[in-house]
């Protein structure tokens, strides 16, 4: 066997013989209403897609931190007030999905997961990143909707392959001059922040599709606007 979904059936047992499956790359305990995880789990050694979102969890057993071929990790909908110390290890994982959960900070480590492409942590309650998110060298998506944000790192233009930044709904009240070195960045969504103005080099990002500044603070459009639109950047303002 080498995937088994089991999500959606919160009356379910999860027998411990469940961790002799060796060769199993997939396993999905969504909607379980799980308070905790198994610790079989961690003999799942072959596991590359693990979906533990939208249960009740606020914590990860020890073990987890054994997977070393696991690429996808859900943990969304949950109680966790922290990202689990037991992830650090993962450096396989491409994709870390932490959404609607209780985070109020990110750990330092988190720029060592130097594989991730794809990191979602909206709708918690972070303030801040550190600045070893400026590790993520091959970070693609970076989703932080709906947090408490009031500043950015410069790192955050480290991010040479980002190409998807989304800050609605913070609380910012400027952008570093460095978001400017992203080159591959296509979408900028800066809705419902406390945002006056921006910083010019935004209007030189050359791959950039979509720039959304709705709901701000601006009197005027920032001057780079037209300069973006002549390139058919849409612009919202």
């Amino acid at each position: 066997m080498r995937s088994l979904a089991l999500g959606r059936n919160p009356s379910l047992t999860l027998p411990d013989e469940l961790g002799d499956l060796g060769e199993l790359t997939a396993l999905y305990l969504d909607e379980m209403q799980l308070a905790a995880v198994p610790q079989w789990i961690g003999r799942l050694a072959a596991l590359r897609v693990l979906d533990l979102g939208h249960n009740g969890l606020s914590a990860l057993p020890a073990g987890v931190e054994r997977l070393q071929a696991l690429e996808i990790l859900y943990l969304s909908d949950n109680g966790f007030a922290e990202v689990p110390a037991q992830v650090r290890p993962l450096r396989a994982l491409t994709y870390l999905g932490a959404a609607d959960n209780r985070i109020a900070e990110l750990p330092e480590w988190i720029g060592e997961l130097d594989a991730l492409i794809e990191l979602r942590l909206y709708g918690n309650r972070l303030t801040g990143l550190p600045a070893t998110i400026g590790a993520l060298r091959r970070l693609r998506e970076l989703h932080l909707r709906g947090n408490r944000i009031a500043a950015l790192p410069d790192a955050v233009g480290d991010l040479q392959d980002l190409s998807h930044l989304e800050l609605r709904d913070n609380a910012l009240t400027a952008v570093p001059a460095t978001l400017g070195r992203l080159q591959r960045l296509r979408v900028l969504d800066l809705r419902q922040n406390r945002l006056t103005a921006l910083p010019d080099a935004l209007g030189d990002l050359p791959a950039l599709e979509k720039l959304d500044l709705r709901w701000n603070g601006f009197v005027d459009p920032p001057p780079f606007a037209e300069r973006l639109r002549a390139r058919d950047c849409v612009v919202l303002l």
